[in-house]
């Protein structure tokens, strides 16, 4: 009768370091969370005995981090921008309606329209805001604006103006104008009074 044959031992040379541990120790396994899985992929894909750029790993991370929210600040400070571009389009005085702002006068010559006038003139410069509002290309002379009428009133005096300039200290609603134009309006020595006006037609299309 022959003895019973003893079971061969289990060999864990092949079985992973981990998992011999753990039977070893008489766990199931090792696990680990999100965390450090995505450090051991970090450190697998960006070793930190290398050099990026000439830089340490954890200086090449502060660049880059720098950089990522400059370009972020930079496209919100675009959208605002835009926005707030979007806005100003929608209140400048490029309407049909009555405008109310400052008058003021200046010492004519060459203008944005390419037109050169002189101080008894009936000419009007418009503001910056408005005048680029409505421009189609990098050529002031062929601004939509330039030419175009408006008729000035205060006080029960008024004077249709044509325009041929591009005022840049001047809001929106306000007008400058040439002196002759301005006598017609009010005293030259106030040098700054409230004037109503509207476009004469045709009237500029608001963008």
């Amino acid at each position: 009768m022959e003895a019973p044959k003893q079971s061969e031992p289990v060999s864990e040379a092949n079985l992973p370091e981990w998992e011999t541990t753990a039977r070893h120790r008489g766990e199931k396994g090792v696990h680990y969370g999100v965390r450090d899985r995505a450090m051991m992929a970090f450190n697998r894909y960006v070793p930190a005995y290398r050099k990026y750029c000439g830089l340490s790993r954890k200086i090449a991370c502060i660049v880059l981090l720098a950089i990522l929210v400059a370009i972020l600040a930079l496209v919100i400070g675009l959208a605002v921008g835009l926005s707030k571009r979007s806005n100003n389009h929608q209140t400048l005085p490029l309407g049909s309606q009555t405008y109310t702002g400052d008058l003021t006068y200046y010492g004519p010559g060459l203008g944005a329209c390419g037109v050169t006038s002189g101080d008894n003139d009936h000419i009007v410069s418009i503001s910056h805001f408005v005048f680029d509002a409505v421009s189609t290309g990098s050529n002031p002379n062929a601004n939509p604006l330039c030419g175009h009428k408006l008729r000035a009133v205060r006080d029960g005096n008024s004077i249709d103006l044509t325009v041929v300039d591009r005022c840049v200290g001047c809001k929106p609603t306000d007008i400058d104008v040439s002196p002759g134009a301005f006598k017609q309006l009010a005293d030259s020595n106030l040098g700054r009074v409230v004037v109503t006006w509207a476009w004469l037609p045709p009237v500029p299309p608001t963008p």
